[in-house]
Protein backbone atom coordinates (compact mmCIF):
# COMPACT_ATOMS: atom_id res chain seq x y z
CA UNK A 1 0.00 0.00 0.00
CA UNK A 2 1.39 3.48 -0.88
CA UNK A 3 0.78 6.47 1.51
CA UNK A 4 0.40 9.10 -1.65
CA UNK A 5 -0.89 8.60 -5.37
CA UNK A 6 0.17 12.10 -7.24
CA UNK A 7 -1.37 12.77 -9.97
CA UNK A 8 -0.10 15.95 -12.14
CA UNK A 9 0.85 15.91 -15.80
CA UNK A 10 3.47 18.63 -15.24
CA UNK A 11 6.46 15.89 -15.21
CA UNK A 12 8.91 17.71 -13.52
CA UNK A 13 6.33 19.47 -10.70
CA UNK A 14 4.72 15.51 -10.34
CA UNK A 15 8.93 14.76 -9.96
CA UNK A 16 9.69 17.43 -7.31
CA UNK A 17 6.55 17.26 -5.26
CA UNK A 18 7.10 13.09 -5.03
CA UNK A 19 11.01 13.93 -4.24
CA UNK A 20 9.68 16.55 -1.65
CA UNK A 21 7.14 14.27 -0.08
CA UNK A 22 9.05 11.20 0.44
CA UNK A 23 11.59 13.00 1.99
CA UNK A 24 8.68 13.70 4.13
CA UNK A 25 8.56 10.02 4.89
CA UNK A 26 5.63 9.17 2.75
CA UNK A 27 5.78 6.08 0.08
CA UNK A 28 4.60 7.87 -3.49
CA UNK A 29 3.09 6.86 -6.36
CA UNK A 30 3.39 9.42 -9.19
CA UNK A 31 1.43 9.50 -12.32
CA UNK A 32 0.60 11.92 -15.20
CA UNK A 33 -3.10 11.32 -15.94
CA UNK A 34 -6.17 10.40 -14.99
CA UNK A 35 -6.28 7.71 -16.87
CA UNK A 36 -3.33 6.11 -15.11
CA UNK A 37 -4.40 7.08 -11.94
CA UNK A 38 -7.78 4.96 -12.30
CA UNK A 39 -5.80 2.42 -13.50
CA UNK A 40 -3.68 2.34 -10.34
CA UNK A 41 -6.01 2.48 -8.06
CA UNK A 42 -7.88 -0.96 -9.97
CA UNK A 43 -5.04 -2.54 -8.16
CA UNK A 44 -3.78 -0.89 -5.51
CA UNK A 45 -4.60 1.18 -2.32
CA UNK A 46 -3.55 4.40 -1.12
CA UNK A 47 -4.13 6.33 1.97
CA UNK A 48 -4.60 9.98 0.12
CA UNK A 49 -4.85 11.25 -3.72
CA UNK A 50 -3.52 14.38 -4.39
CA UNK A 51 -5.15 15.09 -7.72
CA UNK A 52 -4.35 18.36 -9.88
CA UNK A 53 -7.91 19.18 -11.75
CA UNK A 54 -5.98 20.57 -14.77
CA UNK A 55 -5.28 16.98 -16.90
CA UNK A 56 -5.14 16.03 -20.41
CA UNK A 57 -8.55 13.91 -21.09
CA UNK A 58 -9.91 13.10 -17.93
CA UNK A 59 -9.77 16.05 -15.50
CA UNK A 60 -9.87 15.93 -11.84
CA UNK A 61 -12.89 16.66 -11.38
CA UNK A 62 -13.81 13.39 -13.15
CA UNK A 63 -11.39 11.31 -11.80
CA UNK A 64 -12.54 11.81 -8.42
CA UNK A 65 -15.91 11.15 -9.21
CA UNK A 66 -15.11 8.05 -10.41
CA UNK A 67 -12.75 7.52 -7.49
CA UNK A 68 -16.14 8.81 -5.34
CA UNK A 69 -17.93 5.56 -6.55
CA UNK A 70 -16.25 2.94 -4.95
CA UNK A 71 -14.26 4.46 -2.38
CA UNK A 72 -13.61 7.22 0.36
CA UNK A 73 -10.10 7.82 0.28
CA UNK A 74 -9.26 11.68 1.36
CA UNK A 75 -8.79 13.68 -1.93
CA UNK A 76 -6.83 17.11 -1.58
CA UNK A 77 -6.95 19.04 -5.38
CA UNK A 78 -4.56 20.88 -7.03
CA UNK A 79 -5.53 23.77 -8.84
CA UNK A 80 -4.86 26.91 -10.32
CA UNK A 81 -8.12 27.73 -10.52
CA UNK A 82 -9.53 28.86 -6.87
CA UNK A 83 -12.51 30.36 -8.06
CA UNK A 84 -15.82 30.18 -5.67
CA UNK A 85 -17.22 28.34 -8.61
CA UNK A 86 -14.38 25.69 -8.89
CA UNK A 87 -14.00 25.12 -5.61
CA UNK A 88 -17.50 24.52 -5.19
CA UNK A 89 -17.63 21.64 -8.22
CA UNK A 90 -14.17 20.01 -6.26
CA UNK A 91 -16.05 19.85 -3.31
CA UNK A 92 -19.46 19.02 -4.63
CA UNK A 93 -16.93 16.08 -6.55
CA UNK A 94 -16.06 14.80 -3.14
CA UNK A 95 -12.30 16.77 -2.70
CA UNK A 96 -11.63 17.08 0.85
CA UNK A 97 -9.50 20.13 0.37
CA UNK A 98 -7.76 22.58 -2.07
CA UNK A 99 -4.32 23.40 -2.34
CA UNK A 100 -3.74 26.24 -4.93
CA UNK A 101 -1.20 26.42 -7.48
CA UNK A 102 1.71 27.75 -7.73
CA UNK A 103 2.15 25.01 -4.64
CA UNK A 104 3.54 26.31 -1.16
CA UNK A 105 5.18 22.98 -0.63
CA UNK A 106 5.11 23.55 3.19
CA UNK A 107 1.12 24.07 2.98
CA UNK A 108 0.79 21.06 1.09
CA UNK A 109 2.69 19.20 3.60
CA UNK A 110 0.39 20.40 6.62
CA UNK A 111 -2.60 19.82 4.84
CA UNK A 112 -1.53 16.30 3.55
CA UNK A 113 -0.81 15.65 7.19
CA UNK A 114 -4.43 17.10 8.58
CA UNK A 115 -5.95 14.68 6.28
CA UNK A 116 -4.04 11.63 7.32
CA UNK A 117 -4.93 12.51 10.80
CA UNK A 118 -8.70 13.39 10.51
CA UNK A 119 -9.38 10.28 8.67
CA UNK A 120 -7.12 7.42 10.10
CA UNK A 121 -7.03 6.53 13.50
CA UNK A 122 -3.89 6.48 15.82
CA UNK A 123 -3.78 2.83 15.74
CA UNK A 124 -3.60 3.22 11.98
CA UNK A 125 -1.00 5.83 11.46
CA UNK A 126 1.41 3.77 13.93
CA UNK A 127 0.91 1.12 11.26
CA UNK A 128 3.79 3.08 9.48
CA UNK A 129 7.37 2.54 10.41
CA UNK A 130 10.59 4.49 9.64
CA UNK A 131 13.67 3.05 11.17
CA UNK A 132 16.07 4.92 8.55
CA UNK A 133 16.10 4.04 5.02
CA UNK A 134 13.64 1.09 5.81
CA UNK A 135 10.00 1.62 5.92
CA UNK A 136 7.49 -0.63 7.11
CA UNK A 137 4.02 -0.65 6.42
CA UNK A 138 2.57 -3.23 9.41
CA UNK A 139 -1.43 -3.05 7.78
CA UNK A 140 0.06 -4.11 4.56
CA UNK A 141 2.88 -6.48 5.76
CA UNK A 142 5.47 -4.87 3.07
CA UNK A 143 8.67 -3.88 4.07
CA UNK A 144 10.49 -0.95 2.03
CA UNK A 145 14.28 0.04 1.33
CA UNK A 146 14.75 3.37 -0.08
CA UNK A 147 11.17 3.58 -0.89
CA UNK A 148 11.50 0.23 -3.01
CA UNK A 149 9.99 -3.20 -1.78
CA UNK A 150 12.05 -5.90 -0.06
CA UNK A 151 11.38 -9.25 -1.17
CA UNK A 152 10.73 -10.97 2.25
CA UNK A 153 9.74 -14.14 3.39
CA UNK A 154 7.09 -14.38 6.44
CA UNK A 155 9.66 -15.41 8.65
CA UNK A 156 11.74 -12.75 7.77
CA UNK A 157 9.34 -9.64 7.45
CA UNK A 158 8.59 -10.60 11.25
CA UNK A 159 12.16 -10.66 12.31
CA UNK A 160 12.99 -7.10 10.55
CA UNK A 161 9.76 -6.40 12.23
CA UNK A 162 10.63 -7.08 15.33
CA UNK A 163 14.21 -5.37 15.26
CA UNK A 164 12.91 -2.18 13.88
CA UNK A 165 10.62 -1.88 16.72
CA UNK A 166 13.57 -2.04 18.72
CA UNK A 167 16.23 0.70 17.42
CA UNK A 168 19.45 0.50 19.50
CA UNK A 169 18.65 -2.44 21.63
CA UNK A 170 20.43 -5.77 22.15
CA UNK A 171 18.21 -8.47 21.56
CA UNK A 172 18.95 -11.77 22.93
CA UNK A 173 18.95 -14.91 20.49
CA UNK A 174 16.89 -16.48 22.88
CA UNK A 175 14.44 -13.66 22.81
CA UNK A 176 14.23 -13.26 19.17
CA UNK A 177 13.72 -16.91 18.50
CA UNK A 178 11.14 -17.21 21.07
CA UNK A 179 9.33 -14.24 19.63
CA UNK A 180 9.44 -15.09 16.32
CA UNK A 181 9.70 -19.03 16.41
CA UNK A 182 7.63 -19.67 19.80
CA UNK A 183 9.21 -21.30 22.72
CA UNK A 184 7.57 -24.64 21.65
CA UNK A 185 8.62 -24.53 18.56
CA UNK A 186 10.34 -27.80 16.67
CA UNK A 187 12.61 -25.37 14.93
CA UNK A 188 16.75 -24.87 16.01
CA UNK A 189 17.83 -21.98 17.01
CA UNK A 190 20.53 -22.20 14.05
CA UNK A 191 17.51 -20.63 11.92
CA UNK A 192 17.75 -17.68 13.78
CA UNK A 193 21.20 -17.47 12.50
CA UNK A 194 20.30 -18.20 8.93
CA UNK A 195 17.61 -15.79 8.76
CA UNK A 196 19.81 -13.32 10.20
CA UNK A 197 21.82 -13.83 7.28
CA UNK A 198 19.15 -13.98 4.69
CA UNK A 199 18.00 -10.41 5.68
CA UNK A 200 21.11 -8.76 5.92
CA UNK A 201 21.82 -10.05 1.83
CA UNK A 202 18.58 -8.08 1.49
CA UNK A 203 19.08 -4.60 3.37
CA UNK A 204 22.43 -4.15 3.66
CA UNK A 205 24.90 -2.79 1.12
CA UNK A 206 27.30 -4.73 2.21
CA UNK A 207 25.85 -8.03 4.46
CA UNK A 208 29.55 -9.16 5.34
CA UNK A 209 30.07 -6.02 6.81
CA UNK A 210 26.39 -5.22 8.06
CA UNK A 211 25.60 -1.75 9.76
CA UNK A 212 21.54 -2.58 9.80
CA UNK A 213 21.83 -5.61 12.11
CA UNK A 214 24.95 -5.81 14.26
CA UNK A 215 26.11 -9.23 15.70
CA UNK A 216 27.19 -8.78 19.83
CA UNK A 217 29.01 -11.48 20.37
CA UNK A 218 27.91 -13.92 22.75
CA UNK A 219 24.63 -12.38 22.88
CA UNK A 220 22.56 -11.39 19.73
CA UNK A 221 21.66 -8.85 17.53
CA UNK A 222 21.06 -5.15 17.47
CA UNK A 223 19.26 -2.96 15.02
CA UNK A 224 20.83 0.28 13.98
CA UNK A 225 18.73 2.86 12.14
CA UNK A 226 20.75 4.53 9.10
Amino acid sequence: MKDILLVEDHEELNQLMRIFLEKEGYLVEGVLSGEEALEVLKTEKVKLIVLDVSLPKTDGFAVCASVRETSNVPVLFLSARVDKENKMNGFMQGADDYVEKPVDMDILSAKIKALMRRNYSLKQENTLIHSGAVSIDKEAKQAFLNNKEIPLTVKEYELLLLLAENPGKTLSKEYLFNRIWGIDSFSENQTLTVHIKMLRDKIEEEPKKPKRIQTIWGIGYRYEEI
